[in-house]
C-alpha cells in the first residue's frame, strides 16, 4: 500500500511539474530581432544582403517589422530560407517517455531538440537540397504574447483538472507511412509535390511517439545506454553519439541511404568516414535499400550516393572552443564554418541552455531556440499541421556568450564530396599566429590504427565516455580533462 501511495504522489508531482513548465516556457514575449542593412547575413552557407543598391540609410532593420523599406534588398529570401528550416521545440502531452512517466521535455530536453534540428537539416540536404524552401514559409504568423499566454492558461486549467481527475494520457500513435506520388499537371508541379511529401514525411520522423524514427522517445531510449534518463540534461557530445545511434537504428527504408559518424577526440579519421560512405547498414542488403522512394531532383551534383553501395554521411564533431568561455580566436573560425553550404550548423548555446546555431551577422550568431512549449502533434495523420515545426522569428546572440562546448555538423553526400570537404576544411582549420591548436583535425587512416581505446569494451570505446580509473578525472561539461 505504501508503494502504491508513493507512486501516486510521484505521478502527481510529475503532473504539477509539467503544468509549471507549460506556463514557464509558453510565456514567449514578442521581441524584435534587429539586423544591420550594411552587413551580409550568412545562413547555413547562403549569403543575404538586406541593403538595396540605392539605399544609403545606415539604420538597423527589425526583422518582425517588414515595412516597405525593410523589404528592400534580399530580406524576403532570408525570411523564407530561415522559416523553411525545421524547428523542433519543447512539447507536452505526448505519451510517456521510456523509463519514466514524463509527458513533456520542458526544462531539460533543449539539447536533444537542437540535435534533432541539426539532423533535420541533414535530411533536408539529403532529400531536398539546400535551395529548397517551404511554399508556406512567408505565411507563418509571428510568435505573439497574447496567443501563447492564452494557450498556456488553457493548458494550465486542463492539466490541473486532469491531475485531480486522473484522466488518461494520450495513446501512442503509429508513424506516418511514406506518401505515394500523385499525378501532377507538369514536371515542375510533380517535382514540387514530391518535395512537399518528403518535407511532411521528414517532419513525421521527429514526431513525439515511440514509433517515430528520430523522435524524442527514440533518443531518450538510446540515451539510457549512456546512463542518461528522461529529465537529465544532455550535452552536445552525448547528443552527437545518440544521433549517430538513432540514424543507424532507423528502420525506415528511406533512411537506409544515410549514416552518421562521430569524431574521436576532435579528430576525424578519413578512412572511417569513407567506410561509412561505402558500407551497407548491418542486416540490410542493396536489394532492401532499393525499396526506398527515389530522391527528388536537387541542386546537388550527381554523385555516388545514387548507387546501391554508397550512403551519405552526417559528420558530427564535438569540440571545445576554449576553457570556461569561448576563446575569441575561434570567432572567425565559427564564421567560416557557418559560411559553408554543407555545414549543418552547430548545437551548443549558453551554459545549460541549448540552441541551434545556423548563421551569423557581424559579431552575432543567428540561432533557432527550442525553448517554447508547444502541444503534442499527432504526426500519424496525413494532414497534420506543419506550422508549429517552422520558426517565423530568428534570434541573435553575441559570439562572446556562446558556450565553448558544442558539436559541429557537416553533410557529405559521397566519397568524392568528403574528399573535397576535408580539403576545404583543412584550409579553414589552419591555426593563426595566435592560435596554438585547430578546433579539430583530419587524419588519414582508421581510428583503430592509433590504438586510442585498446582493451576497452565496445560500449566504452565511444568518446567521450572513456574512463581510466587509474587516472584522476575532472569533468568539464561534456569533456573529460585528464
Amino acid at each position: 500500500m505504501e508503494n502504491k501511495g508513493s507512486d501516486e504522489v510521484e505521478k502527481l508531482k510529475t503532473k504539477f511539474l509539467s503544468v509549471w513548465h507549460s506556463v514557464k516556457y509558453s510565456w514567449a514575449l514578442k521581441s524584435k530581432t534587429s539586423f544591420s542593412r550594411n552587413s551580409p547575413v550568412l545562413l547555413l552557407g547562403k549569403c543575404y544582403h538586406f541593403k538595396a543598391e540605392d539605399d544609403d540609410n545606415h539604420t538597423e532593420a527589425g526583422y518582425e517589422s517588414p515595412d516597405e523599406d525593410f523589404i528592400m534588398g534580399n530580406v524576403e529570401g532570408f525570411r523564407k530560407d530561415f522559416a523553411s528550416r525545421i524547428w523542433l521545440t519543447y512539447r507536452e502531452e505526448f505519451p510517456p517517455l521510456p523509463g519514466s512517466s514524463l509527458t513533456s521535455d520542458c526544462g531539460w530536453g533543449c539539447m536533444l531538440r537542437a540535435g534533432q534540428m541539426m539532423l533535420a537539416q541533414a535530411l533536408i540536404l539529403h532529400f531536398l537540397g539546400r535551395d529548397w524552401t517551404w511554399s508556406e514559409a512567408l505565411r507563418l504568423q509571428p510568435l505573439d504574447t497574447e496567443t501563447w499566454t492564452t494557450t498556456a492558461a488553457k493548458r494550465l486549467v486542463a492539466s490541473l483538472e486532469a491531475s485531480l481527475q486522473g484522466s488518461p494520457r494520450p495513446s501512442d500513435h503509429e508513424s506516418s507511412p511514406i506518401p505515394q506520388t500523385q499525378a501532377a499537371g507538369s514536371a515542375e508541379e510533380a517535382d514540387a509535390h514530391l518535395k512537399e511529401m518528403y518535407h511532411r514525411n521528414l517532419v513525421s520522423w521527429f514526431g513525439d511517439t515511440s514509433t517515430s524514427q528520430l523522435g524524442l522517445h527514440k533518443l531518450v531510449w538510446l540515451g539510457l545506454t549512456t546512463g542518461k534518463r528522461a529529465g537529465d540534461w544532455y550535452g552536445p557530445a552525448v547528443v552527437a553519439h545518440i544521433l549517430k545511434k538513432a540514424v543507424e537504428n532507423a528502420m525506415d527504408p528511406a533512411l537506409a541511404g544515410i549514416s552518421a559518424y562521430v569524431s574521436q577526440d576532435c579528430t576525424v579519421y578519413s578512412a572511417d568516414v569513407i567506410d561509412s560512405h561505402r558500407a551497407p547498414k548491418a542486416g540490410q542488403t542493396s536489394a532492401e535499400r532499393s525499396d526506398s522512394p527515389p530522391l527528388p531532383q536537387t541542386n546537388q551534383p550527381a554523385s555516388a550516393s545514387t548507387l546501391p553501395d554508397s550512403r551519405a554521411v552526417i559528420i558530427l564533431i564535438p569540440v571545445r572552443l576554449g576553457g570556461e568561455k569561448t576563446n575569441p580566436e575561434y570567432f572567425e573560425f565559427t564564421k567560416s564554418i557557418l559560411s559553408l553550404e554543407y555545414c549543418l550548423g552547430i548545437i551548443g548555446g549558453k551554459p545549460k541552455q541549448a540552441c541551434y546555431f545556423v548563421g551569423f551577422q557581424d559579431d552575432s550568431l543567428i540561432y533557432m531556440d527550442p525553448h517554447y512549449c508547444q502541444s503534442f502533434v499527432d504526426v500519424s495523420t496525413s494532414d497534420f499541421p506543419l506550422q508549429s515545426f517552422h520558426c517565423p522569428s530568428p534570434k541573435k546572440m553575441p559570439f562572446s556568450k556562446m558556450d565553448p562546448s558544442c558539436t559541429i555538423g557537416f553533410y557529405s553526400r559521397s566519397v568524392q564530396d568528403y574528399e573535397k570537404i576535408s580539403q576545404e576544411l583543412s584550409k579553414v582549420l589552419q591555426p593563426s599566429a595566435k592560435e596554438k591548436y585547430p578546433a579539430f583535425t583530419f587524419v588519414q587512416g582508421h581510428g583503430r590504427d592509433y590504438d586510442l581505446s585498446a582493451g576497452l569494451t565496445p560500449e566504452k570505446r565511444e568518446w567521450p565516455f572513456i574512463r581510466d580509473p587509474k587516472r584522476t578525472v575532472i569533468a568539464a561539461g561534456d569533456f573529460v580533462l585528464l
